[in-house]
């Protein structure tokens, strides 16, 4: 079955950066787009960005310039490297492949 494991959020002060890693299994990775998302408290989960097979990427509005989405088809491992973080990135953020989502791993950006 597909599994998607989120790991690498934690507590960063503004300005500063953090890598997400979600681990993919139990199905082709190398051939399957993958997004992230977030959720903030009390708000809705919303969409933040989208690598396809062939590595295109798009982004949401809020984090261009400063998200980076990749992937890793050796190791089926998704990655969002987050740089020049804001207290508005605070949320958990879940990896996502078709109908399938990790667990989230929480950010917090807070001085």
């Amino acid at each position: 079955q597909v599994q998607l494991v989120e790991s690498g959020g934690g507590l960063v002060q503004p300005g500063g950066s953090l890598r997400l890693s979600c681990a993919a299994s139990g199905f082709a990775f190398s051939s399957s787009g993958m997004h992230w998302y977030r959720q903030a408290p009390g708000k809705e989960r919303e969409w933040v960005a989208y690598i396809s097979a062939g590595g295109s990427t798009n982004y949401a509005s809020s984090v261009k310039g400063r998200f980076t989405i990749s992937r890793d088809n050796v190791k089926n491992t998704l990655y969002l490297q987050m740089n020049n973080l804001k207290p508005e990135d605070t949320a958990v953020y879940y990896c996502r492949n078709g109908g399938s989502w990790g667990q989230g791993t929480q950010v917090t950006v807070s001085s």
